[in-house]
């Protein structure tokens, strides 16, 4: 069965899908190609990489492979730290293109704040959005500090901000400034790395509903307008986290779930990142 995933309107009028398949972490070729192909099968029609995953060739491939519109598919990437600054963002861009084998990507992403570069990276995105290499330019893991510094020098706004977002971190200020700044919020990492699966609170809303605990984080997110990109490669699992669309929770469960915020990350702190590659 295809489900169909509701879209957001992002602030140029581009329709993003409110749910994709997140790949971090897939570096076995079989499993990635494997795990995408299921999810544009059932009804997932956007896929969410970056340069740091290494599987852009393999992202590209399966949506190639797929039978489907390349116009129908929302491909989001990123550039890495490394590959941070005006021209080098150019270049990193030029890469990703390369490896993913299409012609544009609709959503590009910086990866993290790099202080010092982070402000030219977007510039270099704001570029790839004028030669419309790219359909929506972006950010993630950006504060309000920094999405303040990107303004004082761009022409054009980021229109998505994903940044990590779940039941125990659920940036309810950041979501606020986003909003006024009409900036879509994707949430990685929305499950909090299985660690909300277990809340007490979510588990009971679960069997109120009779859906999963995954299921009701998911369609909590859905209902707070922000989009989510759920990794999985278990084939049950990419299917069991879309089947969201066919249930509500009430307003005394979506403010249960709001109560279980704990400012508890998971990943690291735009504020405070350092990855040793």
């Amino acid at each position: 069965m295809v489900t169909r995933i509701p879209s957001k309107t992002l602030a140029n009028g581009v329709e993003m899908p409110y749910m994709g398949l997140g790949v971090y972490k897939m570096t076995d070729r079989e499993e990635t190609l494997q795990a995408i192909s299921k999810a544009l099968e059932i009804g997932y029609r956007a896929i969410d990489t970056a340069a740091l995953y290494y599987n852009e060739a393999e992202v590209g491939e399966a949506i190639r492979n797929s039978g489907i519109n390349r116009e129908e598919i929302f491909v989001t990437t990123k550039v890495w730290n490394s590959d941070q600054g005006y021209d080098e963002t150019l270049r990193a861009f030029e890469t990703s293109l390369k490896k993913l084998g299409l012609e544009y990507v609709d959503l590009y992403l910086t990866h993290w704040p790099v202080e010092g570069k982070f402000v030219d990276t977007y510039r270099a995105i704001e570029r790839l959005y004028e030669e419309k290499l790219i359909r929506v330019p972006g950010v993630s893991n950006h504060h309000a500090h920094h999405l303040e510094k990107v303004f004082a020098k761009a022409n054009v706004m980021p229109m998505v901000n994903q940044v990590e977002l779940h039941p125990y971190l659920s940036q309810e200020e950041l979501r606020a400034f986003c909003k006024e700044h009409n900036i879509a919020v994707t949430a990685w990492s929305p499950l909090g790395r299985g660690v909300v699966l277990k809340d007490e609170t979510i588990s009971k809303i679960a069997s109120e509903v009779g859906k999963t605990e995954a299921q009701v984080i998911l369609r909590w997110h859905y209902q707070n307008d922000v989009i989510t990109i759920p990794k999985s490669v278990t084939l049950s699992r990419i299917e069991e986290n879309i089947s969201i669309f066919d249930f509500e929770l009430t307003d005394d469960q979506i403010a249960r779930i709001n109560n279980v915020n704990k400012n508890e990350r998971v990943g690291k702190d735009p504020d405070n990142f350092h990855f040793d590659f």
